[in-house]
């Protein structure tokens, strides 16, 4: 991004903040007091010194060219990723008064950032991966051999576990408490099974947790009995469907699609978190191969992941699939252009169309929670003690996900239609819909909701 080029807006540069800290307390410094010997440059480098509590200003850079989306330093000791001080500083550049002038960056941004792009292409030549070839192949082929071997014990001990379930009725289930859950969980994690884990842990905080939780409890308990069973017999599965199987019990994978280069628009990014990770999702869609595409990203707790891509923005990229049917979740390779204000926007679907659509997805991938769709022309509407979005031009809604009705999301979703239909990108699933970035009829400005 040149520095002549059309800016971000605040809205994207905030939705890169890691929390709801960060980003009120980036507000704050997205002004030109706290700020001296500021700069950027057509290479996409912005740099400033910003006055904190110490004697010395903090030393604050941002490489907004990077091929994994803006990369910062700062000297500040925080360890947020961006730190308030790169997101005020950000703020600063996006609003175009002139307080972030055109220049050379000074010595400390200067190296840093030759640092940064001398390692970023030794990573896109040959001779840098000579490391990814020593592993002993037969060595690696035994410790996979022998994780499938402690996952298959796991899964077979797992299914006694709901069989007993069942045996004993469900309302044993809240009687016996959340503690054998737990333990059981314990369980798939020494048979290094954490997709297992994971869903054990779910299913153990069903019980009492509302009106119609032994539903609940049945139909969780159900897809986690096809999901060991898909495991057991995962040799007569086809490729693509054992693949989903191997990724939904917690194996790791890499990406194995060709290269797909396109022009890719930042859908949204959100991040979620346990007591274990971060994880950070960021949805893109190709222009040119109408393609939507899932990054993740992982942090320890209390982190935010490095890779980071504004709300609205466009570039372009290749991306490599990973396998498995039905799997959107893909990897980013090498960036050609920095992101930048785009008008792509993804094509729009009624609301019919988006729940079909999931229930497509559900034929590839049983365990699916959810499936991303753009919705066209709705409208927020309250329903008794929900929230809806109907479809403006026919009789159908969708409802929102009960988590989605009470964040603050939602109140700038409402604002910003006013009562008129707006466009909605979000994700589609059996508990509803949790909408994630929305455009205003006739603009093509994308208003993160996340």
């Amino acid at each position: 991004m040149t520095e002549q080029g059309v800016r971000w807006t605040a809205d994207q540069v905030l939705a890169l903040a890691p929390d709801a800290a960060s980003r009120k307390a980036g507000s704050k410094l997205g002004a030109a007091g706290p700020w001296s010997e500021a700069g950027s440059s057509d290479e996409g480098t912005v740099w400033g010194l910003c006055k904190g509590s110490g004697s010395k200003p903090y030393q604050t850079v941002i490489d907004i060219a990077d091929a994994a989306g803006p990369a910062y330093r700062c000297s500040c000791p925080s360890r947020k990723f961006p730190c308030k001080h790169a997101l005020g500083l950000l703020l600063l550049w996006a609003g175009g008064d002139g307080s972030v002038p055109p220049g050379r960056a000074p010595d400390w941004a200067e190296q840093w950032i030759k640092g940064r792009r001398e390692r970023a292409q030794e990573k896109r030549t040959p001779d840098g991966s000579h490391t990814a070839g020593s592993a002993d192949p037969e060595a690696a082929r035994r410790r996979a051999e022998r994780r499938a071997e402690r996952i298959t014990a796991g899964a077979t001990e797992l299914e006694q576990r709901l069989t007993d379930l069942l045996r004993g009725g469900l309302a044993s289930a809240e009687q016996e408490g959340y503690g054998l859950w737990e333990e059981t969980a314990a369980r798939m994690v020494d048979a290094q099974a954490p997709g297992l884990a994971a869903r054990v842990r779910e299913l153990g905080a069903i019980p009492a947790s509302g009106p119609g939780w032994p539903v609940r409890l049945l139909e969780e308990s159900a897809l986690l009995h096809l999901l060991d069973q898909g495991w057991l017999r995962r040799e007569r599965l086809p490729e693509g469907l054992a693949a989903t199987v191997r990724s939904r019990v917690g194996l790791p994978g890499s990406p194995d699609g060709p290269p797909v280069r396109d022009r890719w628009l930042v859908l949204a990014q959100y991040d979620t978190s346990d007591s274990r990770l971060t994880t950070r999702r960021i949805w893109l869609y190709g222009a040119e191969s109408d393609r939507t595409v899932l990054l993740l990203s992982y942090a320890p707790p209390g982190r935010a992941p490095e890779l980071a891509l504004p709300v609205g923005l466009a570039f372009e990229a290749e991306v490599s699939a990973y396998p498995g049917a039905g799997q959107l979740r893909a990897a980013l390779g090498e960036q050609f252009t920095p992101p930048a204000p785009a008008a792509v926007r993804p094509p729009g679907v009624t609301t019919p169309q988006a729940a079909a659509r999931y229930g497509e997805a559900l034929r590839a991938d049983p365990w699916l929670e959810s499936f991303p769709v753009t919705l066209s022309r709705v409208i927020p509407t309250p329903v008794e003690d929900s929230w809806q979005l109907a479809d403006a031009d026919a009789g159908t809604a969708l409802p929102l996900t009960p988590p989605a009705g009470t964040r603050p999301g939602l109140w700038r979703l409402v604002a910003l239609s006013g009562g008129a239909p707006v466009t909605v990108f979000g994700e589609c699933g059996h508990r509803g819909f949790t909408p994630l970035t929305a455009w205003p009829e006739g603009s093509g400005e994308a208003v993160p909701l996340c």
